[in-house]
């Protein structure tokens, strides 16, 4: 089991640290909403890989991968939602513009810029932790790689719920220790990030990575 789970380790490390739309989604939050919104995006982050493991464990991700049709509604919702963060980030980056050009106060981390016709409000930490939860639960992907990598590290003759499920906590402790670390490093360094222009352009970057990852994701579903 040791040995098991030292080698779990050093592959989830990997997966963890490899940018995707978790990276892009705490980094979003981390700028727009501070420190411990991102902190909740992480967790829900978490709370999706417990999911998919969970799903795994019972069969229903064996089921996704069996039925190609569940598995592109799937992608399709996952696609859709993506690029509707993207969008929420694009058009705050277009109002801090706005607000520049017109010489009204950038709004501070947490806060949207008032008079928006769309409603916007600040993201609570409840919000964070539902689009980190939403992020991971609809990319089926997670679950894809969870029924394929898991087995491999399941020693035999261990139980497989108890087992799939401690390689999940690992994965999940990884990833909230490399997302936690994401939102510290912008929380430290918030001066800068709370420039307008820096903001700005960074809203845009990561608008733009959301909308091209479900972009991706659409794309490669239609083929």
């Amino acid at each position: 089991m040791l040995t098991s789970l030292l080698g779990f380790t050093l592959v989830a490390t990997l997966l963890t640290i490899s940018p995707g739309p978790d990276f892009a989604v705490v980094l979003r939050t981390a700028l727009g909403s501070g420190r411990r919104a991102a902190l909740c995006s992480a967790l829900g982050i978490a709370a999706g890989c417990f999911v998919w493991g969970l799903a795994g464990a019972v069969g229903l991700t064996a089921m996704l991968a069996a039925s190609r049709t569940a598995y592109d509604v799937l992608r399709v919702a996952g696609a859709l939602y993506l690029m509707w963060l993207g969008i929420q980030a694009l058009r705050s980056a277009r109002r801090i513009r706005t607000a520049g050009a017109s010489g009204a106060e950038v709004p501070a981390a947490g806060r949207e810029a008032p008079g928006d016709g769309a409603g916007a409000r600040p993201v609570t930490p409840l919000r964070a932790l539902r689009t980190g939860l939403l992020t991971n639960v609809l990319n089926p992907k997670v679950g894809v790689v969870y029924m394929s990598l898991l087995p491999q590290f399941i020693p035999h003759g261990a139980p497989v719920i108890a087992t799939t499920l401690l390689l999940v906590a690992v994965h999940a402790a990884l990833g909230v220790l490399w997302l936690g670390g994401i939102a510290f490093a912008v929380h430290r360094a918030r001066a800068v990030f709370q420039r307008p222009r820096i903001r700005r352009r960074l809203d845009q970057a990561t608008g733009g990575v959301l909308l091209a990852l479900g972009a991706a994701v659409g794309f490669e579903t239609a083929r």
